[in-house]
Parts: structure tokens; C-alpha cells; sequence
């Protein structure tokens, strides 16, 4: 019977192509622009380490002194900490993985003369960080845990860097020029680009990720730059690089793997002790004083990952696809209403209710179909344009499986949704009106 449904339903479309047209570019309107807003939003909001996101917690503590808040975040906590806690609270054994984290740069210098230095991204960790965020490596590995502790110049660079400076080859044991000192590489990795970049949600959260990962030990060695945010509560007269260190600006991101709830909270409570072995020296005086935990979904919720706007622009792209399937109802009623003698020889004949309701029903879902597809497309171009005009959201310009199948059902919903009226309407075609006698 579905076959026959089919078969009425495509000649149909043949009798009546314009209109037909017209209810398909409707569909595909209203599909394409709900669809671009939809999946901004969705990658936005979605998991970016899904096996790990409730094990990874980002550390915060209010060591600002008496009378300072901040405003930045919703429970005033600092979004960084200083050079001090990062290098005490470092000392913890509790947590199963942990790193420091800064945001850096170098001026890198190729071996060929022919090729000019140019700038790019890196980022000074504790070798535990690519085991903690799950980075994929090519060649070799991180350095080992003495490199923390006795910095040397080793460096982990990525698949592009690598590509460019070593036409992709096996680059381990091979010296890098980064600024002025060279530096061994030791691994690759792989193409890593989470989005958001959840690792560091202070220095944009669609940022592409660094090309360059360098020991954190190697900080006041090389006084390594912060590429990134640098805040402080007081006024402090910092005269060179070792002064920096010693400052209670914040500047360093601090994260730990805590994988179960009684080593987060045996973690708490070190953090505790180690808060009130600071104020007896004179620090964290504030009333407020103490840590805060928070796991990568907390933190992205904290940042504001997604804008609140997101929900506006979501709703509005949904009241234009309602708009749109007005305009089919109208649309399937003029088509449907022409075939009333139809119908009406049909009925006459033998045909029940149900049968025409479904029949067109049918009709429609086809046209939900088409329409969807046409809509798929016109959200490819849509994300095509975001990523022109807004090229940090370039992790997001795609639809997954997910996000296909979602488009499809909402086109195919929409339209028998839209299409039940009209349905029902010719349904109760009166046969006898349509019938003459001789």
C-alpha cells in the first residue's frame, strides 16, 4: 500500500510542479536557516572530551588580600593563578594526572635560508598534560617527569609544523629553532583541535590550538612571554621577569585529573591546608579565601562558552521555519483543493477517509523529504558563510551524523505537522457533489 501511496504521491508532483516547488524552496528555507543557527549552537555546547569531562577539573583560588573582589565570574573567583600557587599546589600528590599551563610564543627560525622566521603559538605544560586531555601523537612522546623538575630544551610540535618545517618526515632527535635557543624535538602530534578549546577558555574559546608545547620548567630559564590574560588585585612595581614570578598577578592556568569523588575531595581539603599554611605568611586574607573546582562542563558554563544570545538566535531561526510552513499550509491547500473532483471519484467509489487522509499524508512527507534535502544543502552554504565571517568558529562549521538525521526529522515533521489540515480538509469531500447524473 506504501508503494501505491508513493506512486499517487510522485504523480502528483509531476501534475502540480510549480506549486510543488514552491512548498520544497519553503521547506528548504526554513530548514537551512533553523539548521545554520542549530549547529553553531550544538557544537558549541557539546562536550568536548566526553570519556573525561567529570574527571578534569580546572583550579581556581581567591588569594586576592583584604576589600578585593573580582566581578569577572558569577562566584568572584580568579579565572588564573599566580606563578607561586601554580609552582606550591604543584607539589600535591593527590591528584592522578596534573599540569601548569601557560599561554607563550616564539619566533621560529627554519634551517632552510630560503624559507623566512615567522611567529606561532605554544603553550608551557607539565609533561602529564597530553595524557590528561587525550592528545594523539604521531612520532615519539612528551618528555618525562625529571624535565619538570630539571628543565631542558625539548619541545612537542604538531602535524603542521611539522609539515612545514620537516615535509612531514619523523622529526624526534631534530633541533628546532625558537627564538634565539634550540630546542629538540621529542613527539608529534597529531591534528588536535577541540572546540571549544576547553584547555583555556581565557584567550578565546575557538582559538585554534598551539602548534608548540614547551616544559613549564623552562619559564624563568628562557623568561618565556605570556601570550595571554594577566591580572592582578594590587599595584605592584614589576621590574624585570624574576619579579613577575614573585608577583601575585595571575597569569597560569592550573588543571587536575581527579577520577573519583573521594580523591576530589581529599584534593579539596589539601587545597584547604595548603590555603591556611599561605595565611600565616601573610596571604589570602581575604574573607572569601579558599579554592574552587570546577570540571570542563562547569568551567565552559562559567566562561560563557555559549551566549545566551545562542537561545535568542535559535528561537528566532524556529519562528522562521513556522513562518515557512504557514506558507506550506497555504501552498498544500491550493494543490490539495484542485484535486477535489478527484477525490470526490474516489470516495464514490469505494475509497475511505483514512485511505485519502493518508494518502495525502503521504504526499506530503514526500515533500517534507525533498524539502529537507534542499534545506541540508542551503545549511551547508549558511555554515560555509559563518565560516568566512567569523573564521575562530572554523571547528564549528560542520554537521555530524546527528545533526543530519535531525534536519531530515524536522523536515519530514514540520511538513506532516502542516500538512494535517489540509489533509483532513479533503478527506471530508463530499462525493456526491462531484458526481453527476445523466
Amino acid at each position: 500500500m506504501l508503494s501505491y501511496y508513493l506512486k499517487l504521491s510522485w504523480l502528483s508532483i509531476k501534475r502540480t510542479p510549480i506549486l510543488t516547488s514552491l512548498m520544497i524552496v519553503a521547506i528548504g528555507l526554513g530548514i537551512g536557516v533553523s539548521m545554520t543557527v542549530l549547529t553553531v549552537n550544538y557544537m558549541m555546547d557539546k562536550d568536548p572530551i566526553p570519556e573525561k569531562s567529570h574527571q578534569l577539573y580546572h583550579v581556581q583560588l581567591f588569594s586576592y588580600g583584604k576589600g578585593h573582589s573580582n566581578s569577572q565570574t558569577e562566584d568572584a573567583f580568579p579565572m588564573q593563578v599566580t606563578y607561586p600557587d601554580a609552582m606550591n599546589i604543584h607539589r600535591s600528590e593527590v591528584p592522578l594526572r596534573k599540569t601548569r599551563s601557560l599561554a607563550t610564543g616564539f619566533t621560529v627560525i627554519p634551517e632552510s635560508a630560503d624559507s623566512p622566521p615567522f611567529m606561532q603559538s605554544a603553550r608551557a605544560i607539565d609533561y602529564q598534560f597530553f595524557d590528561m586531555f587525550n592528545v594523539p601523537f604521531i612520532f615519539g612522546s612528551t618528555w618525562n617527569e625529571q624535565i619538570d623538575q630539571s628543565p631542558r630544551e625539548v619541545v612537542v610540535i604538531d602535524k603542521e609544523l611539522n609539515n612545514r618545517l620537516f615535509n612531514g618526515e619523523n622529526s624526534v632527535g631534530k633541533a628546532v629553532n625558537l627564538g634565539s635557543v634550540r630546542y629538540t624535538v621529542v613527539g608529534v602530534i597529531d591534528t588536535w583541535q577541540p572546540a571549544p578549546r576547553f584547555y583555556d577558555l581565557n584567550n578565546g574559546n575557538f582559538n585554534e590550538s598551539e602548534s608548540i608545547f614547551v616544559p613549564f620548567s623552562l619559564l624563568p630559564v628562557h623568561e618565556l612571554p605570556s601570550w595571554g590574560n594577566n591580572n592582578g588585585w594590587k599595584t605592584e612595581k614589576i621590574n624585570n621577569y624574576q619579579e613577575k614570578l614573585a608577583s601575585e598577578q595571575m597569569w597560569n592556568q592550573y588543571w587536575v585529573e581527579l577520577p573519583t569523588k573521594e580523591v576530589k575531595e581529599e584534593y579539596q581539603q589539601w587545597l584547604e591546608g595548603y590555603i591556611s599554611e599561605q595565611q600565616k605568611l601573610g596571604r589570602f586574607e581575604n574573607e572569601k579565601a579558599g579554592a574552587s573546582l570546577k570540571n570542563v562542563i562547569q568551567w565552559m558554563k562559567v566562561n560563557q562558552v555559549v551566549p545566551s544570545d545562542n537561545s535568542i538566535l535559535v528561537g528566532l531561526s524556529f519562528m522562521f521555519l513556522a513562518v515557512c510552513m504557514i506558507n506550506t499550509i497555504g501552498l498544500l491547500l491550493a494543490k490539495f483543493l484542485r484535486r477535489a473532483p478527484e477525490v470526490g471519484v474516489r470516495r464514490a467509489l469505494g475509497a475511505s477517509r483514512s485511505e485519502i487522509f493518508i494518502q495525502h499524508l503521504v504526499d506530503v512527507a514526500f515533500i517534507g523529504i525533498l524539502g529537507g534535502a534542499l534545506g541540508l544543502l542551503l545549511g551547508q552554504l549558511g555554515l560555509l558563510g559563518v565560516k568566512t565571517l567569523y573564521s575562530s568558529y572554523s571547528q564549528l562549521v560542520h554537521m555530524d551524523l546527528t545533526l543530519i538525521v535531525l534536519a531530515i526529522g524536522i523536515a519530514l515533521g514540520s511538513s506532516v505537522i502542516a500538512g494535517m489540515y489540509p489533509a483532513w480538509l479533503i478527506c471530508r469531500t463530499n462525493p456526491s457533489v462531484y458526481l453527476k447524473i445523466q
